[in-house]
């Protein structure tokens, strides 16, 4: 797995599943022992301290949920709700496309967008950086600043005010990377 995948998979798990998930507890231990920050492929280490100071698993899950879940939820975590004309079935007829197995969750989660792209990295394909960039330029980058941005502004906890500029400053420098290997 690639540095690319790895950003991706780590911050798409973040977003998409609920933190007192069992199957987050190592990330979560992780964060709290500074251990993520040993092995982050970019220089966040400020970002990634405030992370792991942060990391009140109370509080995490607490503002997860009032941020994310339900419909009263304080900030939609789909595409469909953020960008006009956006909808859940481009998404997920894209991803189908290129043989992604997909639940019966939406697709234009947040956080699933970002654990396709690394999906789509892993599976190294001949189309797979073609793909990688549609996913960006199409479904990801006109409204993932807006998303982050209200997550920074409607969270509660450290966790969640920090996690939103260390998401953006990583998609910025991931998009930077797929523009530079297609000047190439």
């Amino acid at each position: 797995m690639n540095e690319f995948s790895i950003l991706c998979r780590v911050l798409g798990t973040l977003f998409y599943r609920q933190p007192q998930d069992p199957l987050l507890v190592p990330l979560y231990t992780m964060i709290q022992e500074g251990k993520l920050a040993q092995n982050w492929p970019l220089e966040q280490d400020e970002l990634l301290e405030r992370l792991q100071k942060s990391c009140d698993m109370q509080q995490v899950s607490a503002d997860y949920n009032a941020l994310f879940v339900g419909e009263e939820c304080r900030v939609a975590p789909y595409r469909s709700a953020w960008e006009e004309g956006a909808t859940e079935a481009d998404v997920r007829a894209f991803l189908t496309e290129r043989g992604m197995p997909l639940a019966e969750t939406p697709a234009d989660h947040f956080g699933t967008l970002l654990l396709a792209a690394s999906w789509i990295e892993d599976q190294s394909g001949d189309d797979e950086s073609e793909a990688i960039e549609t996913l960006f330029e199409e479904f990801l980058l006109p409204w993932c600043g807006t998303f982050l941005g209200k997550v920074e502004a409607h969270a509660t906890s450290p966790f969640w005010r920090t996690l939103a500029p260390l998401t953006r400053d990583a998609i910025a420098a991931m998009w930077d990377d797929l523009q530079e290997e297609n000047e190439e």
